[in-house]
């Protein structure tokens, strides 16, 4: 488990998911994550991706419970908690992708159907993204070059009534502990360039700047990147 990092404690720790937090991993990106395309494509295509995560020896994903809900309803597990928020990593993003399109990739088409195929397009952009090394840049500055073995923070969000309360930075904070326990040297972020909420956060976390570049034509993001203190062996 990876304990606190600062929550409150009305919202819990920052721990690592099980196949029990997927329903409302899958929700709450639908509700919170406007950017990107992820979202149109529906829950029954998130939560196979979060269930691929959560399995895959390639990702990992973090959660931060919630109180109680409110409404007294109770989650799929039988749980009368909320979900605050949630972080999802990889150190090796194009494994982990090349997994998902090979274990689930006809489970996704059987059941995403006319929304898969309309964004077929943005899904093979995200593929040779993580396959790349080198993104399709702005400009003509170089991006750095990863400091040795980096982990990537694929997605990150937190609850409408769990936010400023420090619940997104101890997600950042947690995700990049792990990534260091995991040996990775430095952590990278593609975020957009008009996402001002977030490149503040992750600012605040020491990401700076690495590079513009476009993940999908016409939209530019920021490439940022951070180093990591690895944990000690």
């Amino acid at each position: 488990m990876v304990e606190g990092y600062g929550v409150p404690p009305a919202q819990g720790t920052v721990r690592f998911a099980t196949g029990r937090d997927v329903p409302a991993v899958a929700a709450l990106h639908s509700a919170a994550i406007s950017e990107g395309f992820l979202s149109t494509l529906g829950d029954r295509f998130l939560t196979r991706l979060y269930s691929r995560i959560v399995e895959s020896s390639h990702g990992f994903l973090l959660v931060v419970d919630g109180p109680p809900r409110a409404d007294g309803l109770t989650s799929l597990d039988g749980s009368t908690a909320s979900l605050a928020g949630f972080v999802a990593g990889s150190a090796e993003v194009g494994r982990l992708y090349r997994e998902f399109l090979w274990r689930d990739g006809l489970s996704i088409a059987l059941s995403s159907g006319v929304k898969l195929m309309a964004s077929l397009p943005r899904v093979v952009e995200n593929l040779r993204y993580g396959a790349r090394e080198h993104p399709i840049r702005v400009g003509s500055a170089p991006p750095a070059e990863p400091l040795g073995p980096e982990n990537e923070l694929l997605a990150l969000a937190v609850d409408g009534a769990a936010r400023g309360r420090g619940t997104g930075a101890a997600l950042v904070e947690a995700f990049l502990a792990s990534a260091a326990g995991m040996g990775s040297a430095s952590a990278r972020v593609v975020v957009g360039s008009e996402n001002d909420a977030a490149l503040a956060l992750y600012a605040h976390a020491g990401f700076v700047e690495s590079a513009r570049l476009e993940l999908h034509s016409g939209t530019e993001s920021l490439l940022m990147r951070v180093r990591l203190s690895r944990a000690a062996t």
